[in-house]
C-alpha cells in the first residue's frame, strides 16, 4: 500500500509541475500565471476538483512517444464560485504551448457534456497556441467536438471564455460561439491566422497586439465583451461577473442578500436632464442611481459606446439594463449599437433575465457610411431581439424617443410590459425643427414664422403625454420615484409567462 500512495503522490507531482520548471519561470516572465495558479484564484479556496489529471497523449508520429506530459497541455475539473458551482477548463501553456491534441480535446469534451447534464456554466481559460501539428487531422476532429458541444450548450448554460495568452487558428472559434470572452491587456491576443501568415499572404506587417490584441478586439471588432490589466484582476473580476449569472436557462435568476431599500428615492436624478434639449448628460448616473448598491457589471464598455448594456441588480434579483447613451453620438443607434445591444438582450431572454431599458435616443445615424455597412439590417436585429424575447420588459423613456428608434428600443408595440416615461420625456417621429420644415416648406424664408411653428410642434408633440393618451406609455413618472417603480413593475411580472407559436427557430437578420 505504501508503494502505491508514494506512486501516486509522485505522478501528482508531476502532474502539477506541467511543462517543468523552466517554463514555469517563462511563464511568469511575460507577466502570466499558470493554469492551476490561475484556478487557484479563480474558485473558492479548496474547491477544485481535478479530472484527467494523468491523461497522456497517443501520438507515435515525429518522435512524439518520447515526449509525455501528465495532463496533456489542459487543466479540467470542477469548483465552486462564492459557493456556486462551475467546471472549468485552463490551458497549460508550460506543456506543448497549451496546443491541442485529440487526448486534450477528449479533457475538455468530458467537462463540457458534465457541464450541460448538470445544468451548470462552464469556463475556460485560454492561453495556447492552436492545434498540435504533429497530430494532424486528429487534432482537428477535436476541435471539432469541441465545437458541437458550444453550440449543443447554447442558450443552456451560460459559457464563458477567458483568453490569457495567445489564442490562435482553430482555437479562436470556441470562445466565439460561448456568450462572453474577456481578455487580459497586452499578454492575450486572439486571430485566426497570425502576423507571419499575413506577411506571407497580404505582405501587411503588423504586430501580434496590433492583429488581435485586446485593444483591437474591446474597441474594434466587439469580438471581446472587456479587458483587464493583468491575470490577478481579470480572474477577480470573473468572480464577481458569475454572481449575475444564472446556473442554466432553467434555474432562474440568482438572488443575493441587498441592504438596499427597494423604495429609495433618489431626488438627484430629478435634475438630471439639462434644460436644453441638444445637451447632454450620462445615463450611467441614472444606472447606477438606479441598480442596488450602484452595482453595474457593463458589458463591451469600449465598443459602440452610444449604447450602455450590462447586469445589475434590483431587490438582488440580477436585471439586463440597455441603454442609450447621450455622451456619445447623442445616443443615436448605429450599426455597431444595435449589433451589441441585439447580442446581450438575446442572452438575457436566453436565461431569463429580466430587462430594463432607459431610453434617449434622437433616431438612427443617417449617412452613406451607415446605409452601405448594412444599418437596416443591423439595426432589425435589436428590433427581432427586443420583440422576440419574452422576459419581463420595463422601459423608461428619460427624454427623446423619435421615429423608428422609438418602436425598436423596448416599446409597448414589440411587446415591452410596463412603459415609463419621465415628463422630460419627448416622442415624436422626429425632432421639431425638422418636423416644422417639412411640415410647412411654404415658411422656410420667414425665420420668425417657421420658430413659431417649431414652438407649436414642441407643445403637441415635445412631450410625453400624446403617446399616455393613447396607452403607448403606462404612467409618467418622477424621476426620483424610477428605482421604487422598476422594482415594482419587476416584481409584479415576476410569474410572466408569453406564448410564442411553434417553429423550429427563428430567421435572424444575421
Amino acid at each position: 500500500m505504501k508503494e502505491v500512495l508514494e506512486e501516486l503522490e509522485m505522478r501528482r507531482e508531476k502532474a502539477r509541475a506541467g511543462g517543468g520548471q523552466k517554463r514555469i519561470d517563462a511563464q511568469h516572465s511575460r507577466g502570466k500565471l499558470t493554469a492551476r495558479e490561475r484556478l487557484e484564484l479563480l474558485l473558492d479556496d479548496g474547491s477544485f476538483e481535478e479530472f484527467d489529471m494523468y491523461v497522456e497523449h497517443r501520438c507515435t508520429d515525429f518522435g512524439m512517444e518520447e515526449t509525455k506530459v501528465p495532463g496533456d497541455g489542459v487543466v479540467t475539473g470542477w469548483g465552486t464560485i462564492n459557493g456556486r458551482v462551475v467546471y472549468v477548463f485552463a490551458k497549460d501553456f508550460t506543456v506543448f504551448g497549451g496546443s491541442l491534441s485529440e487526448t486534450h480535446a477528449q479533457k475538455m469534451i468530458k467537462i463540457q457534456d458534465m457541464a450541460l447534464k448538470n445544468r451548470v456554466p462552464i469556463i475556460g481559460l485560454f492561453d495556447a497556441g492552436g492545434a498540435r501539428i504533429q497530430e494532424g487531422v486528429a487534432a482537428l476532429g477535436g476541435y471539432g467536438e469541441v465545437f458541437l458541444r458550444n453550440v449543443q450548450a447554447s442558450g443552456v448554460i451560460p459559457q464563458i471564455s477567458v483568453i490569457m495568452g495567445p489564442c490562435a487558428g482553430g482555437d479562436v472559434y470556441s470562445p466565439a460561439m460561448t456568450d462572453f470572452i474577456f481578455m487580459v491587456r497586452d499578454t492575450s491576443y486572439m486571430f485566426v491566422t497570425g502576423p507571419d501568415v499575413v506577411k506571407t499572404v497580404t505582405k501587411e506587417e503588423v504586430t501580434a497586439e496590433e492583429l488581435g490584441g485586446a485593444s483591437i478586439h474591446t474597441t474594434k471588432s466587439s469580438i471581446a465583451d472587456g479587458a483587464y490589466d493583468n491575470d490577478v484582476e481579470t480572474l477577480l473580476q470573473m468572480r464577481r461577473f458569475m454572481d449575475f449569472l444564472p446556473a442554466s436557462n432553467l434555474s432562474g435568476v440568482p438572488e443575493l442578500p441587498t441592504q438596499d431599500p427597494w423604495d429609495r428615492a433618489d431626488h438627484s436624478l430629478d435634475t438630471l436632464i439639462p434644460d436644453n434639449p441638444n445637451m447632454p448628460y450620462d445615463m450611467k448616473e441614472l444606472i447606477t442611481k438606479v441598480v442596488d448598491e450602484g452595482d453595474f457589471f457593463e458589458i463591451q464598455e469600449d465598443f459602440a459606446k452610444n449604447i450602455v448594456t450590462g447586469f445589475g441588480r434590483m431587490e438582488g434579483r440580477t436585471i439586463g439594463v440597455v441603454a442609450n447613451q447621450p455622451m456619445v453620438l447623442a445616443g443615436v443607434l448605429d450599426s455597431d449599437a444595435s449589433r451589441k445591444a441585439a447580442r446581450f438582450v438575446r442572452f438575457c431572454d436566453c436565461f431569463q433575465i429580466p430587462l430594463v431599458t432607459f431610453v434617449d435616443v434622437p433616431g438612427f445615424l443617417p449617412g452613406t457610411a451607415q446605409e452601405y455597412g448594412g444599418l437596416i439590417k443591423h439595426g432589425a436585429k435589436l428590433l427581432f431581439a427586443f420583440t422576440e424575447a419574452t422576459v419581463p420588459k420595463v422601459t423608461v423613456i428619460t427624454r427623446k424617443a423619435y421615429g423608428g428608434a422609438y418602436d425598436v428600443m423596448s416599446s409597448k408595440h414589440i411587446r415591452a410590459d410596463v412603459n415609463y416615461a419621465w415628463p422630460t420625456a419627448e416622442i415624436a417621429v422626429m425632432g421639431p425643427k425638422g418636423a416644422a420644415e417639412i411640415l410647412y416648406r411654404a415658411d422656410l424664408n420667414d425665420p420668425e414664422k417657421i420658430q413659431k411653428r417649431i414652438a407649436e410642434y414642441e407643445k403637441r408633440f415635445a412631450n410625453p403625454f400624446v403617446a399616455a393618451e393613447r396607452g403607448y406609455i403606462d404612467e409618467v413618472i418622477m424621476p426620483h420615484g424610477t428605482r421604487p417603480r422598476i422594482a415594482r413593475a419587476l416584481r409584479m411580472l415576476q410569474n410572466k409567462e408569453a406564448e410564442t407559436p411553434w417553429k423550429k427557430h427563428n430567421n435572424l437578420p444575421l
